[in-house]
């Protein structure tokens, strides 16, 4: 479908001195002594920072059977954050499509849009986005390498049904997401239907060909696959073929960056998000742990390998270093688009990272007129 309007939300307008658009990522963690209520409401609080200081889009990731994550479903979160803003793009980063049968996804996200029109972003990946046997128990099969083999012919069905338009003879092609594409009013009065842009998402290299050989924006994994970040991104440009979406390609990457006004305090709170990792990766998952019990944690050598590792591609310190950082990474990489996320223990330290990164850049501090 040729659609302008969504093309055109996909590229940002960079603000201050940022070298390129910033966009947020929220998991939406959920520290030790907190609830999910209280790491929904901090998503308010910081999707209502962002667009106040010029972030570009913001994003939550569907996570399942992990305590210390509450974005199981994005679609209900964006709905929530759409009611408490008024102009940032949301959307997912992304749905797990094998997890869902394409025709829901549909519905979910034309039901966004028409509640959001031109605000939202559809970001899709084909891992789980959990263990193997909570992916089971959500496809209700246990035949989990269909669900990622399968995945383009899962996006192309998806396609469909976004844009309403099965062949003639297709099976499908009497049934209809509902709502279905919102109609757009173009300056010159023109109506066309716009739906959300689908954006891929990978951390390896099969989404970035796979976006790139369908002309759609990619977004990478950098902040927890940094060493595949160079390879896949090249391999979307080289691949990439101009589509009625894009005319080049578009490539953001996600980046785990944290600022705080103490560079001592940055270290404490990075240190708590490892000791989440560690548990997670060992079959541990819980909640994310206070830096105090991070600090009195015994770490045995190979943990204490996987921390350092781990915090080696997390951008943090005081806003100065982490800016340095930043600009520093989007030369490496050439990324279009740098997506944040600051995994801490407490919502207050999150909000507080990005409004000092707003500030070292010279972001707006009022919504723009």
């Amino acid at each position: 479908m040729t659609d302008g309007t969504a093309a055109d939300g996909i590229r940002g307008t960079a603000h201050g001195t940022a070298p390129v658009p910033l966009s947020v990522l929220d998991l939406v963690t959920v520290g030790a002594g907190r609830t999910a209520t209280d790491a929904l409401r901090t998503g308010v609080e910081l999707s209502q920072l962002a667009e106040s200081r010029g972030y570009h889009r913001y994003w939550v990731a569907e996570h399942h059977s992990m305590p210390g994550v509450a974005s199981s479903s994005p679609a209900v979160i964006l709905a929530h954050l759409a009611a408490h803003t008024e102009r940032i793009r949301l959307g997912s980063g992304g749905v797990m499509l094998p997890n869902h049968a394409p025709l829901v996804i549909a519905e979910q996200f034309g039901t966004l849009e028409a509640l959001a029109p031109g605000r939202v972003d559809l970001g899709l990946g084909r891992a789980p986005g959990t263990d193997g046997a909570t992916a089971a128990a959500l496809r209700r099969t246990e035949r989990l390498h269909e669900g990622a083999d399968d995945f383009p012919q899962q996006l192309m069905e998806l396609t469909r049904f976004l844009d309403d338009d099965f062949p003639d003879g297709h099976p499908y092609r009497r049934i209809h997401a509902v709502p279905g594409p919102v109609q757009a009013t173009s300056p010159g009065g023109v109506q066309s239907p716009h739906r959300p842009p689908l954006w891929l998402l990978g951390s390896s290299g099969f989404s970035a060909r796979l976006a790139g050989t369908l002309g759609l924006p990619f977004a990478f994994a950098h902040h927890f696959s940094a060493q595949n970040t160079v390879p896949a991104l090249d391999l979307y440009r080289e691949t990439f073929r101009p589509s009625e979406v894009l005319a080049e390609p578009y490539a953001l990457i996600g980046v785990a960056a944290l600022a705080t006004d103490e560079e001592k305090e940055a270290r404490r709170q990075v240190l708590a998000a490892a000791l989440n990792m560690v548990r997670l990766r060992t079959g541990r998952p819980g909640l994310v742990p206070t830096p105090e019990e991070a600090e009195a944690y015994e770490f045995s050598p190979m943990e204490r390998e996987f921390v350092d590792s781990w915090n080696a591609n997390v951008i943090h310190g005081t806003a100065d270093e982490v800016v340095s950082g930043l600009d520093d990474l989007q030369k490496r990489t050439g990324a279009d688009e740098l997506m944040l996320t600051a995994n801490a223990h407490g919502g207050d330290v999150r909000v507080r990272s990005y409004e000092l990164i707003a500030d070292a850049y010279g972001l707006p501090k009022a919504p723009a007129a």
